[in-house]
Parts: C-alpha cells; sequence; structure tokens
C-alpha cells in the first residue's frame, strides 16, 4: 500500500435561510486542498443515505477524490450547520447526531498513513472518537490536530487526552487560552502546551494579524497576512493555513518557509467565495511555483 496522509471527521453543509448551502467541514477542507496539490488523501467520514450524502459523494468524485473512506449511514442524516441571522449577525447551530457522529472504526480502508489529521468537533460523539482509536491502533502514525472548540460541543478532559497523542497542533489565540488557562503571553503559552504534551510543534493562528509556530526546538517562525489582500470569504481560512502546514509537514519544507507559503495560501482562499476552491489553475500555479 501507498503512504498517503488521512483526513478523518466532519463532513457538513451549512444551510441558510434563504435556502442556500455550501459544502464544508474543516476535515474536509482540508482533504479537499490535499487532493488538488496531488497529496491523495483517504477522508474518513459518513454521510447519510439522503440526496445531501449523494451531493457529497459526487462532489467528492468530480474533484478526483477517493470515496473509499466515506461510510454511508442509513440511520442518521448527513451533517449540518443551520446559519441563521438575528440582528444581523450570523447564529450558528451546529446539528447534533449526524452521520460523521457515527463514522465506523471497523469500515475504515486498509491504509498505511503518512499522518493522520483530525479536529475536535468531529470526535464530539463517542462512535467518532472510538474510530480515531481503532485507526490509530491498527495503523499508527503521527498526529496533525487541528484545534476547534465549538461550544457545547467540546470538553478541557477530551482535548487534554487528543493532545497526549499529537504530534503537532494547530490553534487559535483564543483557544489556546481557553486551555491553558492564561490571557496575554501566547508564545509562553504555547511552549507550556509543548513540554506539557511533548509536542513537536505548534501553529497559534491570530485572524487577521497572521499566525506564528513554535517548535519543540525552540525556534520561532512568525507571518502576517499582505497589506493589500482582498477579503471576500473568511470562512475556511484556516483550513487552507492547516492545509498547507501539512504539506510542508510531508515535504520536509522550513519552518519559516511553511508559514509564508500557508499565509499566501489562506489569502488566496478568503479571496473567493466559500472554503474550497474549485478552480484547479489556482493550485496549478503553486504547484509549479513550489515545485511540489
Amino acid at each position: 500500500m501507498d503512504k498517503r496522509p488521512v483526513v478523518i471527521g466532519e463532513v457538513l453543509f451549512d444551510c441558510f435561510e434563504d435556502g442556500s448551502r455550501v459544502l464544508g467541514g474543516a476535515p474536509f477542507n482540508v482533504a479537499w486542498h490535499l487532493q488538488a496539490f496531488g497529496f491523495d488523501p483517504l477522508f474518513v467520514s459518513r454521510v447519510g443515505d439522503d440526496a445531501l450524502g449523494r451531493e457529497i459523494r459526487e462532489t467528492m468524485g468530480r474533484w478526483s477524490m477517493s470515496t473509499d473512506g466515506l461510510q454511508v449511514d442509513r440511520a442518521h442524516p448527513t451533517g449540518e450547520v443551520q446559519v441563521s441571522l438575528e440582528h444581523g449577525q450570523p447564529s450558528f447551530e451546529i446539528v447534533a447526531d449526524r452521520a460523521y457522529d457515527h463514522i465506523s472504526g471497523t469500515a475504515i480502508p486498509e491504509v498505511m498513513p503518512k499522518l493522520v489529521y483530525h479536529g475536535s468537533l468531529g470526535l464530539r460523539h463517542s462512535d467518532s472518537a472510538h474510530a480515531l482509536e481503532t485507526l490509530l491502533d491498527r495503523h499508527p502514525a503521527p498526529v496533525f490536530l487541528d484545534v476547534n472548540l465549538r461550544p457545547p460541543w467540546w470538553h478541557k478532559e477530551q482535548i487534554t487526552r487528543l493532545l497526549d497523542h499529537t504530534r503537532w497542533l494547530k490553534i487559535n489565540d483564543v483557544e489556546l487560552e481557553a486551555l491553558t488557562g492564561h490571557a496575554g503571553e501566547l508564545e509562553g503559552n504555547a511552549r507550556a502546551l509543548i513540554n506539557r504534551h511533548n509536542l513537536s510543534l505548534i501553529i497559534v493562528t491570530l485572524g487577521e494579524q497572521g499566525a506564528f509556530a513554535v517548535n519543540k526546538q525552540g525556534e520561532i517562525a512568525s507571518i502576517a497576512p499582505a497589506g493589500q489582500t482582498v477579503v471576500v470569504d473568511t470562512v475556511g481560512a484556516g483550513d487552507a493555513f492547516a492545509s498547507i502546514c501539512i504539506i510542508g509537514l510531508l515535504q520536509n519544507w522550513q519552518l519559516s518557509l511553511t508559514m509564508e507559503r500557508a499565509q499566501l495560501f489562506a489569502s488566496l482562499v478568503v479571496g473567493q467565495r466559500g472554503a474550497t476552491a474549485d478552480n484547479p489553475k489556482l493550485y496549478r500555479h503553486l504547484i509549479d511555483q513550489w515545485q511540489l
């Protein structure tokens, strides 16, 4: 078997009051980008035996993504987030008990993972949490954890357990404060997590201020967005950033170069509508530029 990155977790639709919907979910977005850059991920998730599930499978097929890890659930519907406007501000309801909450570990194909990417939202139910454990027990691999703390779907004890099995962590500044219990000194908080959980690398995103990374050896790399960045839609920017960080790890790029390229790609993604770019030319330009 060829070694390939494995991405496990939620795939869902953001459903708006006007009836429109947008396909997403952080793991799905990351797998989408990895596929476009030529890294052939195995995306492991679960969809309902319904129209939305069939749309996801068809969309993956058009993007040449493998559907071998996409399970079908006849008891639970495909994942949804209900988006509504309250006083002009969007409100999000991540609908409970959906197909991606019930990923089966025994139904995951045999694979030799180069790494395993997962978030925290997709593990809110014990079924999918157990599926991740089964995957890593059967096929040990280094883990890239992309923390996404979505109330009420997380608790600190679970995140702490996940961190103990993580090599690389991506987190934002607010989440870092929530996990460490300390406000202010972000680099110090990041170093504390590295020492507490024996992490190799922490990547901390700072929204419009950019991001920084700290590794176990004490190396620090910071990056800020280009001043001329055109922002159309920030949804999925963090997932775009994570996908390039994963590629940097797989390609053994220098940390500063990885951060620079991750910020560049995230800036390109926020300049378009939606979390995934369906324009192969965008990826081809970077593939050529980066000699992937």
